[in-house]
């Protein structure tokens, strides 16, 4: 066993239970890390290990109570990262991370292994999440990027899509075959497009998105490679 493994620590939050405890026992043989059930009213030791996890069983802590839980939390551990397992469904899912900064969503029904595959991936800095998840949350940060600054110039949907794709550097051609529709359409939007912000041409359209929308919005391409990289 490596010194990185045996120096990490992954911290459930759940009601001892001999289903608990065998659940323990599995996830420290098959990831290797030092695994502690502890109830959801027990304090938590204060751990001087360099990676840990909490990884909160919502059976037993509702997503909506998860921040008050965490903000009783020793300051050594307010900032590590939090997981949640016994997730029923989708729209659960969206209401805890609604409710709290979770780095990982595990659903009731997940496979044991993937279990282990995530924890590894959260002990490492990343996100876990289901593809379908990360997908939801990527079409809702589109969307509210998109009605956050479309009343401030009166842009549409579309054209805040095209206005994505403009500077992420796509020819008309790209943009047409991007959106399936004709250059020609392209060329209507942009006309418009370039009507509502001011402007007369593609450069003078990337100075004001620069200026105006700060980093932007992600294209219709970064969201199919964070839907690629999720699970």
């Amino acid at each position: 066993m490596t010194q990185e493994k045996t120096s990490s620590v992954v911290y459930i939050i759940t009601e001892k239970s001999p289903q608990s405890q065998l659940f323990a026992e599995y996830l420290t043989k098959q990831t290797g890390y030092a695994v502690n059930l502890h109830a959801p009213g027990a304090s938590l030791p204060h751990s001087t290990q360099s990676r840990q996890l909490l990884l909160v069983d919502a059976d037993h802590i509702p997503v909506d109570a998860i921040p008050d839980w965490q903000d009783k939390l020793p300051d050594t551990l307010s900032r590590v990262p939090l997981a949640a397992f016994n997730i029923r469904d989708m729209d659960h899912a969206l209401e805890a991370l609604s409710c709290s900064q979770l780095k990982g969503v595990f659903y009731r029904n997940e496979n044991l292994e993937v279990i282990c595959k995530g924890i590894h991936a959260l002990l490492d800095d990343e996100l876990w999440m289901s593809r379908d998840l990360m997908a939801r949350l990527i079409l809702f940060y589109r969307k509210y990027q998109s009605n956050a600054f479309r009343p401030a110039c009166g842009l549409t949907n579309r054209e805040m899509e095209i206005i994505s794709l403009l500077s992420a550097g796509s020819s008309n051609q790209q943009i047409a075959e991007k959106l399936f529709v004709s250059e020609h359409t392209v060329k209507s939007h942009l006309y418009n497009i370039f009507r509502k912000i001011n402007v007369h041409n593609r450069i003078q359209a990337l100075n004001w998105i620069h200026q105006n929308l700060g980093p932007i919005l992600p294209n219709i391409e970064t969201a199919r490679s964070l839907q690629r990289g999720s699970r």
